[in-house]
């Protein structure tokens, strides 16, 4: 009755996975009923590892090549079955394969806005959005702390876990990068990396590795970005308080003519006062120059300098210190302009 039983057993010859798609991360090769032949073939190609478990416990990893399982190339195994080196008859074992190719273009992103801490503004939300690489590095811990003896094992089923690692990272990676808020949407490249740097220890935790990482868009909030886009305008400008001046103006007018043209009410035309009031200063500041300069060549004596009223002064100086606590000016900046301004008093 034995030798009918051994006659009926299945025996495997050769061990190997031939990936038919993709997205799978492990695979168990089919055992049931069957039995290794001793001296059987192991193949595992290139981008591949091979896993023995016998009775629970991970026995022998193989990287890329071609085996003769014998007990000289299963001493692990041999080890745990008490095996006589002399010993030829087949074998059990389950054998897992690892697919150890980059798996790219994995997406993350932020499906809520989350909150960070700044030192220039504060608690502040973003949005953030990406894509990174990573590939199985250690088989064996891969497979005792998340695949399992479970059949196969695909991205899909881990990519719900990776997000999670990225976006509970998101904080400390700009922390450790270094760059002002204001300024992450600009350095991109710089994010992704401090990012990476943060995630590695956690993917490793896992027998992952963190092949590459990219940050493809950071949306700072609406109030954030108007600030954003007055520095830029700031910068083109200078210090020169006329074209400061000028350039407050051009921002007020479109705003005046778009409340005019949807009656704006009394807020609006409040609006465009300052703004016809503004530009008719500086329309009336360069004519009286014109003026002041030709009275000087008929009679330098009778000219008589232009001040500027205190009140109007005190109401530059508030905006100008507004603007600084926001960040658009430097401390420079602002003592530069309140030096001009406080000049202009008679």
């Amino acid at each position: 009755m034995a030798l009918m039983d051994f006659i009926k057993k299945q025996f495997i010859d050769v061990i190997q996975w031939t990936e038919d798609s993709d997205g799978t991360l492990a695979w168990r090769f089919p055992m049931a009923g069957m039995e290794i032949q001793n001296g059987g073939t192991l193949v595992v190609r290139e981008s591949q590892m091979a896993v023995f478990v016998n009775e629970g416990k991970v026995a022998d990893v193989f990287g890329p090549g071609t085996y003769k399982l014998t007990t000289q190339t299963l001493p692990v195994l041999t080890y745990l079955k008490n095996w006589d080196k002399l010993f030829e008859s087949p074998f059990k074992s389950d054998v897992y394969f690892f697919s150890t190719r980059q798996q790219i273009d994995q997406k993350w992103g932020t499906p809520q806005p989350i909150t960070i801490r700044d030192k220039d503004f504060g608690a502040v939300r973003l949005r953030a959005f990406g894509n990174y690489a990573f590939r199985i590095a250690d088989p064996k811990l891969f497979h005792t702390e998340i695949s399992g003896t479970r059949e196969s094992y695909t991205v899909a089923e881990v990519d719900g876990q990776l997000r999670g690692l990225v976006l509970q990272n998101i904080s400390n990676a700009i922390a450790s990068s270094g760059l002002p808020f204001l300024d992450l949407a600009a350095n991109q490249i710089a994010f992704a990396n401090a990012l990476a740097q943060e995630l590695q220890p956690a993917f490793a935790k896992i027998g992952l590795l963190l092949e590459a990482m990219t940050v493809q868009n950071v949306s700072l909030p609406e109030e954030l970005q108007k600030i954003l886009d007055q520095k830029i305008g700031m910068g083109m400008v200078g210090n020169d308080m006329g074209k400061f001046m000028q350039y407050q103006t051009a921002q007020a007018i479109p705003k005046f003519a778009e409340g005019a043209g949807n009656g704006g009410g009394v807020a609006g035309d409040a609006m465009g006062l300052g703004a016809g009031v503004a530009l008719g200063q500086v329309l009336a500041q360069n004519l009286q120059q014109g003026l002041q300069g030709g009275a000087a060549q008929a009679a330098p004596a009778a000219a008589a300098p232009v001040g500027v009223r205190p009140d109007e002064v005190m109401a530059t100086l508030e905006k100008l210190a507004d603007l600084k606590a926001k960040g658009i000016l430097t401390q420079e900046e602002f003592d530069t302009k309140k030096a001009e301004l406080l000049k202009k008093l008679v």
